[in-house]
């Protein structure tokens, strides 16, 4: 922090020439004016960072904490240039085929069956965007978000909101009922992301899409529309983008299935963690077209996602550097409002047939638990060369580096169990995985889970320490701490809590009792997973779709 002493202090000469004399008058007066420059100057530094933890501006207090800890962001390795900006362009288009089909489903492969009581009675009504709609979805704008290639911003939109509703409600009327996006629409700039500190190639960039705000305005209404249409006929292992659902509710499915499995003599269970490349870049429109057609949402609307996802135009902006543009007709763009509903959509009909093994999804992250009795493997092999093969006509590319199995075998005499190749290309067996921020073991404990958080915990402690050493209020301290530190002792809290062994919980309760000084009490991990529980059992019970695992109720998914 630096401290501006006022610069109308006495600096006559004839005082420095008694300073420099060893006037000790005059020493006690200088030094006591500086204490108190210094003090008034962290008065006013301890204001600013109270506005800043005041404006509900999570930019402008991350901003803050970096200025007190001094932090600098690591900048990459690798020096940004034209040439990259290119490469980088092709290689996000890089499963643009010419003259690539949709191959007709294999008869070998699960699909999705519509059961009778999920098909609709009716054919769905015509979608038609109001006025109204419109200027409720312009008023909702986040000012602080980045304008896309039309340079349109959010700010323009909420502020002239009355103004714009009806003449893009028009807009986008006639855009339905032409079953056609505007190419103004569908431009998009990719800002490349660093994955990590260090490059090494062009995968270690991740495409983030900054897209017209219009057109993520008009995805907004149309979505809602796709929801209330299939949202019946989803798979119900598919927990990515409906409501009521989370990653937790994956993590306890799977662990429900397995310990129900693990109840019985001469079981064990493989999981298969499958991890795709660039999984919405490889959607397939007139694959899509089909398979939307199937799950009854209208021609009409058919035809407008694949005029949405065919010819658009994308550009690389790295750095000052921009790359030429380039069309593709291939994939949905990361940081569109319909990409994640249409890849879920996209691989809805990928499903297991057999009732031991179990195919869990999260938009593109998908787990296959293979629920093995008597060492029978012959469904688990066969449903993941189906799965393979699926991938393979549905133009989804299975990154073999990055797939791994774990193994969950409790019994007393454990043969070695064969490996699991894949392709030509043996899986590597893991004892442990973080599956969706929540790390599982082999032996079901949670140790390795609770060791990760606890050191993430504490590494944030450090930014509380110097917070408290700015005098800022009480409340603003138990805010920070609850927002930043709690947040990760208890995330997930629902599903590994109840398992924890009582050293796990006092580790974390030495942990949460460093900020007793905030105002954080040593109850608080027990207290937030009661409250935690407690709450979704209210929401379940007002939510019939959704579900609670160990609170007395059936989960509704297929055995």
């Amino acid at each position: 922090m630096a401290v501006v002493v006022n610069p109308g202090l006495d600096r006559s000469p004839a005082k420095e020439d008694a300073f420099r004399n060893g006037d000790r008058v005059l020493y006690n007066q200088a030094r006591n004016t500086l204490n108190k420059e210094i003090r008034v100057a962290k008065r006013s530094y301890t204001k600013k960072l109270e506005n800043q933890f005041s404006s509900n501006d999570p930019a402008s207090v991350w901003k803050g904490l970096k200025d007190i800890t001094n932090y600098k962001t690591p900048s990459p390795s690798t020096e940004a240039n034209r040439q990259l900006a290119e490469d980088l362009n092709k290689f996000y288009c890089r499963f643009e085929t010419a003259g690539l089909t949709p191959h007709a489903p294999s008869e070998n492969l699960s699909t999705q069956p519509l059961t009778p009581s999920a098909t609709p009675l009716s054919p769905p009504p015509a979608l038609r965007i109001s006025e109204d709609d419109v200027h409720q979805i312009f008023l909702k704008q986040n000012r602080r978000k980045a304008p896309g290639p039309d340079g349109v911003t959010q700010a323009c939109l909420k502020t002239c909101a009355d103004q714009l509703a009806f003449i893009f409600s028009q807009i986008f009327n006639r855009s339905l009922e032409l079953c056609e996006v505007p190419a103004c629409f569908k431009r998009s700039t990719v800002i490349p992301i660093p994955k990590k500190p260090k490059i090494r190639g062009l995968n270690d960039y991740r495409p983030v899409a900054l897209t017209s705000v219009v057109m993520k305005s008009f995805e907004r209404l149309v979505i809602a529309y796709l929801k209330n249409i299939t949202g019946p006929l989803l798979d119900p292992l598919q927990f990515a983008y409906r409501a009521n659902r989370s990653v937790d509710d994956v993590v306890n499915m799977g662990l429900h299935f397995i310990i129900q499995h693990l109840d019985k003599s001469g079981t064990y269970v493989r999981l298969l963690f499958v991890d795709f490349s660039s999984a919405f870049n490889t959607i397939l429109p007139t694959l899509l077209q089909t398979k939307l057609t199937q799950l009854s949402v209208p021609s009409s609307i058919c035809q407008w996602i694949t005029s949405f996802l065919t010819d658009r135009h994308q550009l690389v902006k790295l750095g000052k550097f921009t790359s030429y543009s380039r069309t593709t007709s291939t994939g949905a763009p990361q940081g569109c409002v319909l990409s994640p509903l249409l890849f879920s959509l996209y691989t809805n009909d990928c499903t297991s047939t057999d009732p031991s093994v179990k195919l869990l999804n999260f938009a593109d992250n998908t787990t296959v638990i293979g629920l093995i009795q008597d060492g029978d493997e012959s469904a688990y092999r066969q449903e993941i060369e189906q799965l393979a093969a699926w991938c393979s006509l549905n133009n989804l590319e299975l990154n073999l580096l990055k797939t791994v199995e774990m193994i969950v075998d409790f019994r007393r005499n454990t043969p070695a169990l064969p490996p699991l190749t894949i392709m030509n290309s043996t899986v590597p067996t893991v004892e442990s995985f973080r599956f969706l921020g929540t790390t599982i073991s082999q032996d079901l404990k949670w140790d390795t889970h609770i060791d990760s958080i606890i050191k993430k915990a504490q590494q944030r402690l450090h930014f509380l320490r110097q917070l408290r050493k700015f005098n800022l209020p009480q409340e603003l301290l138990i805010q920070f701490f609850s927002a930043v530190i709690e947040s990760v002792l208890c995330t997930s809290i629902t599903v590994w809590f109840g398992s924890a062994t009582k050293s796990d919980i006092r580790r974390l309760q030495r942990t949460a009792s460093l900020g007793i000084k905030a105002g954080y009490t040593l109850d608080g991990v027990p207290t937030h997973h009661r409250a935690h529980t407690h709450n979704r059992q209210f929401r379940d019970a007002n939510q019939p779709t959704t579900h609670v695992f160990g609170l007395g109720r059936k989960p509704e998914y297929p055995e």
